[in-house]
C-alpha cells in the first residue's frame, strides 16, 4: 500500500448500505469504489487495485461465497464478509473459502471503521521491507516459513495461504510448545479480539491443517489443547 490512500471494494447490491458504509469510510480518507452484483465486482477486480474488498454474501447472480471463492482463486487480497445474524454455516463457509474476517449484520459504524482500520494496518504492516527482512525464516522440522516473501512450504512444497492463515501459523511457530487460547490468537492475528467469534480460529486451524498437515485428522504440527487453544508442536516432537 505504501503511502497511497487504500481502495476499499464495498459489493452490496443495496444503494442505501453502500451509501451508509462508504460515508465514514471515505471520511477517513480511503477511496471507496462500488460493486453491485458479483459480475460487476469481478470486472472491477480484474481491471483495478484494491487493498480490501467488503463482500456481501447475499447477492444476485453469483452470491457472495461463489464470488469469495472466485476472488481468492486468483487474489490474495483481504476479504471482510458482511452476514445476516444466525447464519452460522454461511459464516463458516465464507471463511473456509479463504475470508479473512466477517461482520455480523446489524453492526455499528464504529464495529465497522474499527475492522477495516485493523484490516489494513496488518497488510500495511506486513508490506513494510524494513520490517520483512528483520524477521527472516522459521524452520519447524518439515515446516518452512519464509516471513521476508511471506511464503511456507512443507518439505519444499508450496503452500498457498491467505494473509490470516499466515498469520495464525506464524504466530504458533514462533512459540513451539506454548498452548495458546483463542483470543490469544485471534489478537496475534487481528491485532484485539474485540467483536470476534473465539470459533472463527477453528475454522482457520482447519484450514491451517488441510494445507499443512500429512493427514489433517491426525495432527501432528499443530496439536489442540484442551479447553485452551492450540499449539506448535514441541521441537522435540517435530517431524
Amino acid at each position: 500500500m505504501g503511502s497511497a490512500t487504500a481502495r476499499i471494494l464495498v459489493v452490496d447490491d443495496e444503494r442505501p448500505l453502500q451509501e451508509l458504509l462508504a460515508f465514514p469510510l471515505r471520511r477517513d480518507g480511503y477511496e471507496v469504489v462500488s460493486a453491485y452484483d458479483g459480475y460487476q465486482a469481478l470486472a472491477r477486480l480484474n481491471s483495478e487495485r484494491f487493498d480490501l474488498v467488503v463482500l456481501d454474501l447475499m447477492l444476485p447472480g453469483i452470491d457472495g461465497l461463489e464470488l469469495c471463492r472466485l476472488i481468492r482463486s486468483t487474489s490474495d487480497v483481504p476479504i471482510v464478509m458482511l452476514t445476516a445474524r444466525g447464519d452460522e454455516r454461511d459464516k463458516v463457509a465464507g471463511l473456509e473459502l479463504g475470508a479473512d474476517d466477517y461482520i455480523t449484520k446489524p453492526f455499528s459504524l464504529r464495529e465497522f471503521r474499527s475492522r477495516v482500520r485493523a484490516v489494513l494496518r496488518r497488510t500495511k504492516r506486513a508490506a513494510t521491507s524494513d520490517e520483512r527482512e528483520a524477521r527472516g525464516v522459521i524452520e519447524r522440522g518439515p515446516l518452512r516459513i519464509d516471513l521476508d516473501r511471506r511464503t511456507a512450504t512443507v518439505r519444499g512444497r508450496p503452500v498457498r495461504l491467505t494473509y490470516v492463515e499466515f498469520e495464525l501459523l506464524t504466530a504458533l511457530a514462533r512459540r513451539p510448545g506454548v498452548a495458546q487460547g483463542r483470543p490469544q490468537l485471534l489478537a496475534s492475528v487481528f491485532g484485539s479480539s474485540a467483536y470476534r467469534d473465539p470459533r472463527t480460529i477453528d475454522v482457520h486451524i482447519r484450514h491451517l491443517r488441510e494445507k499443512i498437515e500429512d493427514d489433517p485428522s491426525r495432527p501432528r504440527l499443530i496439536e489442540t489443547v484442551r479447553r485452551v487453544g492450540y499449539r506448535f508442536a514441541p521441537l522435540d516432537r517435530e517431524r
